[in-house]
């Protein structure tokens, strides 16, 4: 077994990387090569990106970013801005090659962590944080049996998004409407906003596995979500709406839309994403007839070092989400991208 960092000493095979990544059961679209290139363009963080090798045949990955954050300081993380990494790839032996490496890694950087976001087959003996849920589920065979599976007080909220009218568009041509709306509603929830150039680098790096759809009354842009797309697999990821939307039930009628549209176009498991227990995208999920399924993220932490929490549910970040709040959008839209940066664990 040997392990390789892509783009180094030869090994700069990506199509090969991806293939693997297409392959196995825990690999997800934030393992592939796409966010490599969009972290790396929009963050400017430095990867390192580990496939055990056996007999010229990868086994296994582990796609590392380096990062001097703010809150988390000198750390290694698979992978940060996604909600999945970690290890990906079924062999034993290859994923405990990978550890070993990834602790050399952080070792040689000196990092006081490793932050693996695994979707399955957490590691034993390692620590782990039971933060976050993820909600995925299949996709019924045609429209109207999705519609039919939903709950029926979340069925209502949709035929009432229906009732108003409301017109969904496809297209990165609305990305202007989108991202005004989406600087709207993180200064909302009190969290800096990304920069436009990530939305940019997404449609750019993906390509068609990447799609905007945005939600339209009368005219006006109400909502939006940029999607991405992997194998058969929908994750709706970055969504927003005008607070003033909420009366027309935009976002229902936006994720019923969504579900619609991917189901004629032939994908089979729609995920939902990640939330924290508690919250608002929580209790929205369930009410769509989600179940909760624990996500483990785990550490490989340097002596002395414990398990963080720089999660917005941290008591102590929350003078710092009032205090967002009450900003201008204006100077969030200004102050927001550098921060973000420096904020990769969440």
């Amino acid at each position: 077994m040997e392990i390789r960092q892509l783009g180094t000493n030869g090994f700069d095979d990506e199509a090969a990387w991806d293939r693997f990544v297409r392959s196995s059961p825990d690999g997800t679209v934030f393992h592939r090569c796409a966010w490599k290139h969009v972290v790396e363009d929009v963050f400017r963080h430095r990867s390192h990106y580990l496939a055990a090798v056996e007999a010229n045949t990868i086994r296994a990955v582990l796609p590392l970013f380096h990062i001097r954050g703010l809150l988390s300081g000198n750390v290694l993380v698979s992978v940060p801005y996604g909600v999945y990494g970690g290890l990906s790839g079924a062999d034993a032996s290859a994923r405990a090659s990978l550890l070993a490496a990834a602790r050399e890694t952080a070792a040689r950087l000196k990092a006081r962590l490793v932050e693996l976001r695994h979707l399955h087959q957490p590691e034993p003996n390692l620590p782990t944080k039971s933060l976050y849920v993820r909600f995925a589920k299949p996709i019924e065979p045609d429209p109207e049996a999705i519609l039919a599976a939903i709950p029926r007080k979340q069925r209502r909220m949709v035929r009432q998004g229906m009732k108003n009218n409301l017109e969904a568009r496809r297209g990165w041509e609305s990305l202007n409407d989108f991202y005004e709306i989406y600087l709207t509603s993180r200064r909302r929830l009190g969290s800096p906003p990304y920069s436009r150039q990530l939305f940019e680098a997404i449609r750019d790096r993906f390509g068609g596995d990447a799609q905007l759809l945005t939600i339209w009354h009368e005219g006006r842009p109400m909502s939006g979500v940029v999607t991405l797309f992997d194998r058969d697999r929908v994750l709706p990821y970055y969504g927003a709406a005008r607070p003033d939307a909420f009366r027309l039930a935009v976002n229902d009628f936006m994720y019923w839309e969504l579900m619609r549209q991917s189901c004629i176009d032939g994908y089979a498991h729609f995920d939902f994403g990640r939330s924290r227990e508690g919250s608002g995208s929580y209790d929205f999920k369930r009410h769509w007839g989600f179940e909760p399924e624990p996500l483990a993220y785990q550490y490989i932490l340097s002596e002395g070092e414990s398990v963080p929490n720089v999660s917005p549910s941290n008591p102590k970040f929350r003078i710092f989400i009032e205090a967002w709040k009450r900003l201008p959008v204006s100077v969030s839209r200004r102050l927001g991208p550098p921060l973000t940066r420096w904020l990769p664990l969440d």
